[in-house]
């Protein structure tokens, strides 16, 4: 796919690094190791690592919250938790999973890690505003800290009105100012990598020979700068509103509290597609390397991430159906639900399609691929249905729209970040972890997840409402099955931790390639440099250049 070319990029911001000393173009692990050294860095590769160590601490505080919820429901009578204390723990668990791990695990980490790599560059556009977005992330999360420990709070993740803003005795104001920061770490980090896809690629790499992961890193990015604002005004509504009595959604005071939904969902159903984006990127780099082939239809798949972007915006309404608006509108918004669906679509066909007659390997990451593919089949699948409004009306708040959301959510984006672990874990430490702990790990996540999530899917369907820790007790044993579930899920999770620890130490070297994949990233040592490429790159073929092999030719 590449050549190194001789000379040097002519744009001063690459030039830089090139008349390092030998001494000096060591690893970005080695490049000091004092706290300092790590906190004040503006190496792209340390700052993901930073990134990385975070949202797994909030990973962990968002895991423990799920799991005392599937405590306390495997009793019909809700015994281990309050109504008050269980309200808290949902939505502590929804504020920290959606705004402190789904929604930067994969742009933060791997993508602060490769794109910069993935287009030859020696780092992103502005290093210090990239530092700047962990910092304000961390700051961010403590806020949210803060918040559990002073009492959490019980508006849901969604923070809707009135309860948000006029009857919740939480600390609502607090949460809402915690997401807002939030929010400017998300906006720093999409403008940061636009302008690095622009402006940063090395000779020959076009925008048709990007790898997908770019594509889908640089779409998600489009909506992080143009979405995120409206959630943060919308916060900030809901906190003058509680704070000075303002008439924004209280219809007491000439608001509409129908408004805050239009609002919210305006951008929060495209936040879906910021945590879905980098996955499908994932996933598209985790299928050629398995397969051992160039994907299918590489231009529809590109098209299909800026499609995915685009037409997330206007799909909002569904989550409104049973909300008051038109029926006419609610028309509407059923079929651009619909629509949306294509370029997912697209991106499944093609991605089987790539898989057909390949070399398929069932290494630790391309087995997260494949439970990717299941799972997000069966989210979108649901999905569909409950764009149909005759369905929607029959399952709407029920435990059926928990398990579709956490289909594509903990099913597809969390699997597809444990797959970017396993996959870029050797170039990132320079070390390989235990393939059969990582197929282990694969395939006790796989069961663990429908063994959690399939029951709720019955449990909605027989009326089973969502947020609700006292229920009927015809629905015990599908909350036991789920909750058994939850526990080999939550093992599963912490496997991981364990042998990739391990590895750091103890693992075999890796060499530059241990996949034998394609790609610019896996030209580079194993850990990368400290400036990357000692020389820029000369991209001089398309991406995913692997050997086609004849039809009929064995092997």
């Amino acid at each position: 796919m590449t050549a190194l070319e001789e000379r040097p990029d002519p744009a001063d911001r690459q030039d830089r690094g090139l008349s390092e000393t030998r001494t000096e173009r060591q690893s970005y692990l080695r490049a000091g190791h004092s706290l300092g050294s790590w906190l004040f860095t503006r190496d792209h590769k340390r700052i993901a690592i930073l990134y990385l160590f975070a949202i797994t601490a909030f990973f962990m505080i968002g895991g423990a919250a799920a799991a005392l919820m599937r405590l306390d429901l495997l009793t019909p009578a809700g015994d281990l938790l309050t109504n008050e204390g269980y309200n808290r723990a949902f939505t502590i668990h929804g504020v920290i999973m959606v705004w402190f791990f789904l929604i930067p695990s994969i742009p933060n980490t791997f993508g602060n890690f490769l794109i910069p790599l993935m287009i030859g560059a020696r780092d992103l556009a502005f290093p210090r505003l990239n530092l700047l977005s962990w910092y304000v992330f961390v700051l961010a999360g403590a806020f949210t800290l803060f918040v559990l420990i002073a009492g959490g709070v019980d508006t849901g993740w969604t923070f809707y009105t009135p309860l948000s803003s006029m009857f919740s005795h939480g600390n609502v104001v607090l949460a809402a100012v915690a997401v807002f920061i939030a929010g400017f770490s998300s906006i720093l980090t999409g403008l940061n990598f636009i302008v690095t896809v622009h402006k940063l690629r090395c000779p020959g790499m076009t925008w048709g020979r990007l790898p997908l992961f770019v594509w889908a890193i640089y779409a998600t990015s489009l909506i992080l700068v143009l979405a995120t604002p409206v959630l943060s005004i919308t916060l900030v509504l809901i906190a003058a509103e509680r704070l000075f009595g303002l008439g924004i959604f209280d219809p007491k005071l000439g608001g509409d509290p129908l408004l805050y939904q239009h609002l919210f969902w305006f951008y929060s159903h495209p936040a879906v597609y910021i945590m879905v984006l980098p996955a499908l990127g994932v996933v598209s780099e985790l299928v050629a390397a398995a397969a051992r082939k160039p994907v299918f239809g590489y231009k529809f798949v590109a098209g299909s991430s800026i499609a995915i972007a685009v037409i997330g915006f206007f799909v909002w309404g569904h989550h409104m159906f049973v909300a008051g608006q038109s029926m006419y509108a609610s028309a509407v918004f059923s079929f651009l639900s619909l629509a949306v669906a294509v370029p997912s679509g697209i991106k499944v066909y093609n991605w089987a399609a790539t898989l057909y007659k390949g070399h398929i390997s069932l290494d630790p990451p391309f087995l997260y691929g494949m439970t990717f593919i299941g799972l997000f089949v069966v989210g979108g699948l649901t999905g569909l249905m409950l764009a149909m409004l005759a369905v929607d009306v029959h399952v709407h708040d029920t435990y059926f729209v928990v398990a579709h959301f956490h289909y594509i959510m903990v099913g597809g984006t969390v699997s597809a970040f444990f797959g970017a672990l396993h996959y870029w874990w050797p170039k990132i430490v320079g070390r390989v972890y235990p393939l059969v702990w990582g197929r282990l790990a694969a395939i006790f996540i796989f069961l663990g997840f429908n063994l959690t999530f399939f029951p709720q899917f019955l449990l909605g369907y027989l009326g089973m409402p969502r947020r609700y820790h006292v229920y009927a007790p015809e629905f015990q044993v599908l909350h036991v099955l789920s909750s058994a579930g939850a526990s080999l899920l939550g093992l599963a999770y912490l496997m991981p931790l364990v042998y990739l620890t391990w590895s750091m130490r103890y693992g075999a070297p890796a060499g530059d390639n241990p996949w034998g994949a394609t790609g610019l990233e896996w030209t580079t040592p194993s850990p990368p440099p400290k400036h990357n490429f000692d020389e820029i790159p000369q991209v001089d073929g398309p991406p995913y250049d692997y050997p086609i092999e004849m039809e009929g030719e064995d092997g």
